[in-house]
């Protein structure tokens, strides 16, 4: 039975965090707290998605739009299910809705030590940006856990 995907929702997150943080590479930070993850699903409706075997989560990816370009956040899989194409099937349900929005372009941020995780764009066709160098600033100054994390 393949797995069923749908929309990600709040109530899904509980299960969510408890798969990013069994994915090797996967970077958690406050930002995936429950309420700034909520602010973010609801912001970007209909973006981000889940995938199910019966009621257990075994898939995520996140997308946010900024109104010009799509940011993809957390894929993640369940590592006993990889490489079966559930991956790429998230992504491809995020990029036809963001299509459907008349977004062209979406970009990811993969930590330089994830070779699994980097070895998957690579092979799905994602273009290494060289030109370009990601910067990031805390805007509230407080939260130091987070220092030199997305």
């Amino acid at each position: 039975m393949a797995p069923e995907i749908r929309p990600m929702t709040g109530a899904d997150y509980a299960a969510a965090l408890e798969l990013w943080q069994r994915c090797k590479g996967m970077g958690i930070s406050s930002a995936d707290q429950e309420e700034p993850l909520l602010r973010f699903l609801d912001q970007n409706r209909g973006l981000s998605f889940a995938a199910f075997e019966g009621e257990r989560l075994v898939a995520t990816c996140l997308c946010g739009t900024d109104g010009r370009r799509g940011f993809l956040y957390h894929l993640a899989v369940d590592p006993v299910l990889r490489r079966l194409g559930l991956g790429g099937q998230l992504v491809e349900r995020v990029f036809a809705e963001l299509a459907r929005r008349g977004i062209e372009k979406c970009h990811i941020m993969v930590y330089a030590e994830n070779t699994e995780g980097l070895a998957f764009w690579d092979r799905t066709g994602w273009v290494r940006r060289g030109e370009i160098v990601l910067m990031s600033k805390d805007v509230t100054g407080s939260d130091q856990e987070d220092h030199g994390k997305c």
